[in-house]
């Protein structure tokens, strides 16, 4: 992805984020799937990942956040004024090479987050720094959340190329999968239901684009 291209999608997520745009975006219901890696995707930013990637009509194009690249930091160490957070939401994971200084919370609750994106029934994207704070406070119910540096995107047709390539296997997205304990154990589970979906011609996820 090029700098301008980069910039671009930087500056329109963060208004999806902090504007209505993202609040009427959110209104079209659950659009999450799992791009999942294949094992001849060498590039360094996504191999071996499972990305959940959503397309709000307010950004225009796919954005997403890897859900298995956790970070050596903790995320009572970024925000450090939130006090105590639980463990299972303290460990950070990378969530793509664009803005990697942004914070994206995906968060797992049955209401949804102020200024949010609903990415399945009960999964919520959101650039909200202040949710952790909200939980701790108790002014929010969430039974568990997760701190992304950065998100994936690409621009209009771009990952359509990639996945006719052959980069990208296409799969349903789940809640278990994107909270789950062991993040070493997503890719070769995603690549064992990815192949298995192709194998069985049980239906795939909807095109992107």
């Amino acid at each position: 992805m090029d700098e301008r291209r980069r910039r671009l999608l930087a500056t329109v997520l963060a208004w999806a984020f902090a504007g209505a745009g993202f609040a009427r975006a959110q209104q079209d219901g659950a659009n999450g799937i799992f791009l999942v890696a294949r094992p001849e995707l060498r590039d360094p930013n996504f191999r071996e990942t499972v990305v959940l990637i959503t397309q709000p009509e307010a950004v225009g194009g796919p954005l997403g956040v890897i859900v298995n690249r956790p970070l050596a930091a903790r995320l009572s160490d970024a925000l450090p004024e939130v006090g105590e957070i639980p463990d299972l939401s303290n460990q950070m994971y990378g969530g793509g090479p664009v803005a990697r200084n942004r914070l994206l919370f995906l968060v797992r609750s049955s209401e949804p987050p102020p200024r949010s994106l609903r990415v399945l029934e009960d999964v919520f994207l959101t650039g909200d720094r202040e949710l952790p704070a909200a939980v701790a406070r108790g002014e929010f119910a969430a039974a568990q959340y997760r701190g992304h540096a950065g998100y994936a995107g690409w621009g209009a047709r771009q990952l359509q190329s990639e996945i006719a390539a052959g980069g990208w296997y296409l799969t349903h997205a789940d809640a278990e999968t994107i909270f789950a304990a062991d993040a070493s154990a997503v890719w070769p589970a995603m690549i064992r239901r990815a192949t298995q979906l192709r194998t069985d011609r049980r239906p795939m996820p909807r095109r992107i684009g």
